[in-house]
């Protein structure tokens, strides 16, 4: 049966240029390529859920401008369905990306201070008929209570634990079964650059599972006090854009479909792994033949 994910998060417009190098300092770069497609943590996570074969629902809001609108309609057709409130007077999100010939990235996100925060409107209900939840940091107030609605009901809930205000994390972490954090909010969260020690800080506050992605290294968390890996796949990659979104979308997937930690963590390496093989960001999600091929492919070798 298709598992349902809720994601919970922000929406943004991606504006992705390819350059031959990133500058270091105040010069004029001409691009070799660009791109415009959807972005956002909790969106391109939603984004993968239905890549991936799973039914997925994101809950947002953006500016109800034209960026805004072409948000939504992108997102019906990547096959999300998108519980979006368009805000009159806000203006929607929007990132500028340069992606180097190694496939690294430099992000300038801008997001308006406008863009009402009051989740009031979020159908709390339709929480129960989830199979999991994935929440992002960039809408911290929605974040809390769809954890809290998760938690009541019974529901796994992930949480996209990325760098965010040591307030906001520790409050989100704290409502979280599954805290997955990037390497770099591990290290703010807990004050050391040590994994298992990072890991330890985390799970003082988490009341389930911790995490950390470790872009080709794969993926590490604690099982009990001792540190437990599972390793990346070897792959060429091309582009990082929205790798760790597609990770923590499969991951969640992994979560609704019953899956354990390492069994997860594997499901989302995969996905991760491949979409750094191709450019554009989110156009770059595999399907769910493509992520078992690779499963597949791995075991044999």
């Amino acid at each position: 049966m298709t598992k349902r994910v809720i994601a919970v998060g922000i929406a943004v417009m991606d504006k992705i240029f390819s350059v031959s190098a990133i500058p270091d300092e105040p010069i004029k770069v001409f691009a070799t390529g660009y791109s415009e497609i959807g972005g956002g943590p909790a969106a391109t996570g939603a984004v993968t859920v239905a890549r991936l074969g799973g039914e997925a629902v994101l809950w947002a809001r953006v500016g109800d401008d034209p960026v805004g609108r072409r948000i939504i309609e992108e997102l019906g057709e990547w096959g999300v369905r998108p519980a979006i409130r368009l805000l009159p007077g806000a203006r929607s999100g929007v990132s500028g990306v340069l992606v180097d010939k190694e496939g690294e990235r430099l992000i300038i996100a801008f997001a308006d201070p406008g863009l009402d925060t009051d989740p009031a409107w979020l159908p709390l209900a339709e929480v129960a008929a989830a199979n999991a939840v994935l929440a992002d940091m960039r809408w911290p107030r929605a974040s809390e209570i769809v954890l809290d609605a998760a938690r009541a009901a019974g529901v796994p809930a992930v949480l996209d634990a990325d760098l965010a205000s040591d307030d906001v994390a520790h409050r989100l972490v704290a409502r979280s079964d599954y805290a997955v954090f990037s390497r770099p909010a591990l290290t703010r969260f807990a004050g050391t650059d040590d994994i298992a020690e990072g890991l330890r800080a985390a799970a003082q506050v988490c009341p389930g599972r911790v995490g950390v992605t470790l872009g080709g290294e794969g993926f590490a968390w604690l099982e009990g006090e001792s540190l437990a890996r599972e390793p990346g796949f070897t792959v060429e990659t091309v582009d990082t854009l929205g790798a760790g979104d597609v990770f923590h979308g499969a991951f969640a997937l992994a979560i609704a479909e019953g899956r354990d930690m390492r069994a997860a963590a594997r499901f989302a390496n995969a996905a991760s792994a491949l979409k750094c093989t191709r450019r554009g960001g989110r156009a770059g999600i595999p399907d769910r033949a493509e992520v078992e091929a690779l499963m597949s492919l791995s075991e044999e070798v």
